[in-house]
C-alpha cells in the first residue's frame, strides 16, 4: 500500500489508527473502522464499512491490522470523488444552468453552511483563485483549482 500514499499519509493513518489501538497490539475493533477512516477525512457508510469488513472476512466483533486498515482506506479514498460532489453540489444551486455563481453567494455559503470558513479564509481562497469579490466564478473552473493535490515541496 505503500506505493498508494505519500508517507506523509502513513503517518498520519498511523497516528490515528494507533489512538484507537485500545489494547496496543497494533489493531482496532472493526466497531471503530468507520470513526477512524472518517477522522482520516474519509466518508464511508455503515453498508461500506460492512463491505470492506466483508471482502477481508472480518466480523463486527473482529479486529483491523494497520496492513488491513490501509487496503480499505485506499479502496474507500478511491470510491470518492470530491471533485464531483463539488461540482454536483454546484449544479444542485445553479437552477439557471449558467455554470457560474456569484462570488457574494459563493462567499455566504462557504462562511454559513458545513464546515464554516472565516472571511479571512474566503478572502485566502478568492485572492488564491483570483476571484474578484465582486465577480462571477465559473464553478467548474473553481473546482478544478480547490481538488488540485496540495504541492509537495
Amino acid at each position: 500500500m505503500a506505493k498508494f500514499f505519500t508517507p506523509a499519509q502513513i503517518s498520519e493513518f498511523k497516528e490515528c489508527f494507533s489512538l484507537y489501538d485500545k489494547k496496543l497490539k497494533g489493531k482496532i475493533d472493526s466497531k471503530d473502522l468507520i470513526t477512524v477512516m472518517r477522522c482520516l477525512g474519509s466518508s464511508p457508510t455503515p453498508g461500506e464499512i460492512e463491505r470492506h469488513l466483508q471482502v477481508h472476512k472480518i466480523g463486527k466483533k473482529g479486529e483491523v491490522d494497520f496492513s488491513t486498515f490501509l487496503i480499505m482506506m485506499h479502496r474507500q479514498m478511491q470510491q470518492e470523488d470530491p471533485k464531483n460532489e463539488i461540482l454536483e453540489a454546484f449544479r444542485m444551486t445553479d437552477k439557471q444552468k449558467r455554470g457560474y455563481i456569484q462570488a457574494s453567494e459563493l462567499r455566504a455559503k462557504l462562511t454559513t453552511l458545513g464546515e464554516k470558513l472565516t472571511n479571512r479564509e474566503v478572502d485566502e481562497l478568492f485572492r488564491e483563485a483570483n476571484i474578484r469579490s465582486n465577480g462571477n466564478i465559473k464553478y467548474a473552473e473553481f473546482t478544478q483549482m480547490v481538488t488540485l493535490p496540495p504541492v509537495d515541496y
